[in-house]
């Protein structure tokens, strides 16, 4: 598949069927989040900032992606940082799906102003640790221990979390000396 097949699309609710089949996919894996099922519409919609959710679609208008971001405090300092998803079908992956999926959402976050976007990765999902690093994400920490599993195969057991961000080089930026 090409990119050029690919689409580009402002997520809403006629792809919620697609996007929550792909979410509870990349549940199932238990390498995705600490999640055991996804939200509802109405959840995911009252907690994901709308100009900032897209999915990829192909030529047939299947959902192969989405990317999502939810503003990381209601504190006006934090106006600017967005904590994100990005999901692929397990049948799209390996093909620039994520990378078409972050690099809009870079767009998006950038043109309203957002100069950071974060995103808490397992250690053990090595394919989207190098995307992120890829989009220009940087690791700026472990968070130890940060939550219990609760299924899966590593169910019962503590886990680390890799917090990455992506600072704009565009947005945020003032005339101060920092």
């Amino acid at each position: 598949m090409s990119a050029q097949q690919i689409r580009l699309t402002p997520l809403s609710e006629r792809h919620w069927p697609a996007v929550v089949d792909i979410y509870a996919a990349g549940i199932a894996t238990g390498q995705a989040t600490f999640e055991t099922e996804p939200p509802s519409w109405e959840q995911f919609d009252a907690t994901r900032l709308a100009e900032h959710r897209h999915v990829a679609v192909n030529a047939n208008d299947t959902v192969l992606g989405w990317v999502a971001a939810s503003a990381v405090s209601q504190r006006c300092v934090y106006a600017g940082v967005v904590e994100h998803s990005v999901y692929v079908h397990p049948d799209a992956a390996g093909q620039g799906i994520g990378r078409l999926l972050l690099d809009a959402l870079i767009a998006s976050t950038e043109a309203a102003g957002i100069w950071t976007i974060q995103s808490g990765i397992f250690p053990e999902n090595l394919a989207s640790l190098a995307l992120h690093r890829h989009a220009g994400f940087r690791e700026v920490g472990c968070r130890c221990r940060l939550g219990y599993m609760a299924y899966g195969p590593l169910a019962g057991q503590w886990r680390d979390v890799i917090l990455l961000e992506r600072r704009s080089s565009v947005a945020g930026i003032t005339n101060s000396s920092r």
